[in-house]
């Protein structure tokens, strides 16, 4: 499962944030995951668990947003949502879309005891 290896990185980059804050346990951990990222919602909740055992993010709670797939159409310039699996022009049919969003993976935000959304 590589989702894991995605939260130990994650991590790593929570704990630069807290780092950055003056430290301290992490309650919440919020990111922003599309469907397109390569990353399985369920698998990286189920990983989350245990790679924070034994770090500060130890009991904390991962909230991931979901967002949608979005493609900006060369030929129209329209930019709208569009199924992950059907990345045309939802206005005019054009195959030829540039994906604007729905691939990604960022972490949102980072809770602290005592903070919030740092």
């Amino acid at each position: 499962m590589h989702e894991l290896s995605i939260v130990r990185a994650l991590l790593r980059q929570v704990g630069r944030v807290a780092g950055a804050h003056g430290g301290g346990p992490v309650r919440r951990v919020t990111v922003r995951l599309g469907p397109l990222s390569g990353v399985e919602p369920a698998l990286l909740a189920q990983a989350f668990p245990k790679a924070c055992a034994g770090t500060a993010a130890a009991g904390a709670e991962l909230v991931i947003e979901s967002v949608p797939v979005r493609v900006q159409c060369r030929a129209c310039g329209h930019v709208d949502e569009a199924a992950p699996n059907r990345l045309r022009c939802p206005a005019c049919g054009c195959a030829e879309t540039v994906l604007v969003g729905g691939d990604e993976l960022l972490l949102v935000s980072v809770d602290l005891e005592g903070r919030l959304n740092v």
